[in-house]
């Protein structure tokens, strides 16, 4: 399947804690159907102190489900993502205005 979100897409979230926060998506697993979103879904992991690094309590953007997640449009509203054939192109498009996402 095609992916309708994809990394450096700015999201909103729909359900779960962060409901309603937005973020930009800085990975995702696509066989997992998991993104990260910076600054979203955020865990307290403990570490150990290494040479290289500072050990103890350090905040981490955990996975979140793409289900729970929604583009936003030009309006800055959460919108649905569909495709269609703009010539020879697959494009992605919003589908609240009918914009294309990524040209």
């Amino acid at each position: 399947m095609a992916a309708k979100l994809k990394k450096g897409d700015k999201v909103v979230v729909l359900a779960g804690k962060d409901k309603g926060k937005e973020g930009t998506i800085s990975s995702v697993d696509p066989k997992t159907g998991k993104a990260i979103v910076d600054g979203i879904n955020i865990a307290i992991r403990a570490t150990r102190q290494s040479q290289t690094s500072q050990g103890g309590r350090i905040p981490k953007a955990m996975p979140i489900q793409l289900s729970n997640l929604s583009l936003i449009d030009a309006n800055g509203k959460a919108t649905r993502v569909g495709f269609r054939m703009e010539g020879d192109k697959k494009v992605r498009f919003a589908k609240t205005t009918g914009d294309v996402i990524d040209a």
